[in-house]
């Protein structure tokens, strides 16, 4: 139910197809309580009435002289008297095809529609728990794991959607069944559909108490298949380091423990399922088999036709038909539930950092920055609050390029960070124009800020594309003049134009078939699209090597012209031809000042310069 209720906004849209399909999976119940009655009238009414009328003729007469001068005790049965018994036999077999046809189209329309709805509902739960996982603050998910999150998003709605059609639905219509059926075995003999009935209240808790142990293992069994994907997408994202490394033996072992974590769980869940189908099969055929008895004395006596005893037969087979069927899909009902719950957890995730109801859009920023008093730190579960940033003041004017350098870990790629809020400072403000940037939308104030990442991420689309992503106001409003125009200011446009389909070139996943000078223009070709007043590079020459490192510095420097510049970079060299250098430690700007300035003084940066440069 709380599964359910989360998805009601998504429900809604779908009812009148829903309501369709209910009422198609209703006549079809309907009908299926017709199904046993052909047999039954031609017992009762054809081959019953027959043979006992022979059975009193005394010899002399024929069967078809007896059965002309069979006696008929109703209007219904006077009526029939005038039906040669072979139209009559004919005419249910009829009825029985006819209610297999109509049958199988309210089956039909109802599995269609509900499946329908389902697909619909639960690929528009998808969507948006994509947006809302990309919504979700960096705080979020730097705790979470990446396979975890792919596995909900993909795996768990895969597996609830398979398992309403594949089983909630036929469940469902097993309900409707059992409850028309029992009204009918209830006209028909109440004092043995009591006797059934009483029997429920034990398959009840049978089923009630293991489906609980089930959910649970299955709950924990989502879990472990969690963390094994993640594992996966860990170790396979690393799979140059593992092969460089040597560590095959290592990660398949790590890799096998989840994995059989996994399968324990697994088979304790089959485990539980198949004692419980067997119990339940076990119960059902007690209750049969007494009620069989019972209702065969009843023939014998005459206070039940064969005919009656034979629809009621069909009808408790059916009536317990719903109990089996969770027995038996109940393990996979669990997953699916399961799957259901880890889905609502997550889009119950509220994000950390929004819009405030006021916030304004940034439409043209001048590019003044101004870190003004900003304190951040983050909570450690076994160190407790950790101190990144301590009231770090400085001031960038528009137009004016900053290189921000110092030890690692000392909160450089914070301050973008907090630039860019991805995270919110715990003291202080960051403002830009003279404002608060808590008080402009989010989506209006980054889409004033380009960024060169450390790690460029390429998507398996072509270069042009790539490129294009960088307008981010619309990316198909980009015309190939101004994606060759940026792909030269980034020093890409000769490397582009060999390759077998120039512009057009699909490349692989993260830009694989590209060396890491080559996938670094491109990214600074994309910043050159997005016509930004403000311009981050975060160490934008790690890993390449010389040749590289020219042809990007040059671009760069392409890139940085009439933009405001935050440099993050511990390339001394290319951090002293920024306008200023801040140099922070532990949290604290120590000094800043222009390169010559900061040699002059002698301090943190001049004895840095002379162990890298000297």
């Amino acid at each position: 139910w709380k599964v359910a209720y989360r998805f009601r906004d998504y429900i809604r849209p779908e009812r009148w197809l829903i309501i369709g399909s209910l009422v198609a999976l209703l006549t079809s119940t309907f009908v299926r309580l017709l199904k046993p009655l052909p047999l039954a009238f031609a017992v009762d009414h054809i081959l019953v009435e027959v043979v006992e009328h022979v059975d009193r003729m005394d010899g002399g007469i024929g069967k078809e002289s007896a059965v002309k001068d069979i006696k008929f005790d109703s209007m219904f049965d006077i009526a029939l008297q005038s039906i040669d018994n072979q139209y009559l036999l004919l005419g249910c077999a009829l009825a029985v095809i006819l209610i297999a046809l109509l049958m199988a189209a309210g089956n039909f329309l109802s599995t269609v529609g509900l499946s329908l709805a389902g697909s619909r509902i639960l690929a528009k739960v998808r969507s948006d728990l994509f947006v809302h996982l990309l919504g979700l603050s960096m705080k979020f998910h730097s705790g979470a794991k990446n396979g975890d999150l792919t596995m909900r998003l993909v795996s768990d709605v895969g597996m609830l959607r398979e398992a309403v059609v594949t089983a909630l639905m036929p469940m469902l219509a097993n309900i409707f069944v059992l409850s028309g059926m029992l009204g009918v075995m209830l006209f028909l003999d109440w004092k043995l559909t009591l006797f059934a009935i009483a029997s429920l209240p034990l398959l009840w808790f049978t089923t009630n108490r293991s489906g609980k142990r089930i959910h649970e293992v299955s709950r924990e069994q989502r879990k472990k298949e969690g963390g094994l994907a993640s594992k996966a997408s860990e170790y396979i994202a690393s799979i140059r380091t593992i092969q460089s490394l040597s560590l095959e033996g290592e990660t398949i072992r790590s890799f096998e423990g989840n994995n059989s974590q996994s399968r324990t769980q697994e088979v304790k869940s089959k485990k539980l399922a198949a004692g419980l189908e067997r119990r339940v099969d076990v119960l059902v055929a007690v209750v049969t088999a007494v009620v069989l008895f019972n209702g065969a004395n009843a023939v014998l006596d005459g206070k039940m036709s064969p005919g009656e005893l034979i629809v009621f037969m069909s009808y408790l087979n059916n009536s317990f038909r719903p109990v089996r069927e969770y027995a038996k899909y109940t393990a996979r009902l669990s997953k699916a539930l399961a799957a259901g719950e880890r889905i609502v957890d997550l889009m119950d995730e509220k994000p950390d950092i929004t819009d405030k109801p006021e916030a304004k859009d940034l439409v043209k920023a001048r590019g003044e920055i101004h870190f003004d008093h900003v304190r951040f730190s983050y909570h450690d579960k076994s160190k407790g609050q950790l101190a990144v940033l301590k009231d770090v003041d400085f001031k960038i004017a528009a137009g004016e390029s900053v290189a921000i350098v110092g030890p690692s870990g000392s909160g450089k790629t914070t301050l973008t960070s907090l630039l860019l809020r991805l995270y919110e400072p715990t003291g202080g403000a960051v403002r830009i124009d003279g404002e608060d940037i808590r008080n402009y939308t989010i989506a209006s104030m980054r889409k004033q800020i380009a960024v060169v990442p450390q790690e460029n991420l390429l998507f398996g689309l072509s270069i042009r594309d790539n490129i294009a992503l960088g307008a981010l106001h619309n990316a198909g409003a980009v015309t190939h003049a101004e994606i060759v125009a940026a792909a030269k200011l980034a020093n890409a446009h000769d490397f582009i134009s060999v390759m077998p389909d120039g512009y057009n070139t699909i490349l692989s996943e993260r830009g694989g078939s590209l060396s890491g000078g080559q996938r670094q223009r491109i990214a600074i070709a994309r910043a050159a699209i997005n016509q930004s007043a403000i311009l981050v590079l975060d160490e934008p020459t790690v890993g390449l090597d010389r040749e590289s490192e020219n042809y990007v510095i040059n671009a760069l420097h392409n890139l940085m012209k009439e933009r405001t510049t935050i440099m993050i970079t511990h390339d001394l060299a290319f951090a002293a031809t920024a306008d200023r250098i801040v140099f922070i430690e532990n949290g604290v700007v120590v000094e800043q000042g222009s390169h010559t300035e900061l040699l002059a003084k002698g301090g943190n940066y001049a004895n840095w310069w002379k162990m890298q440069i000297g």
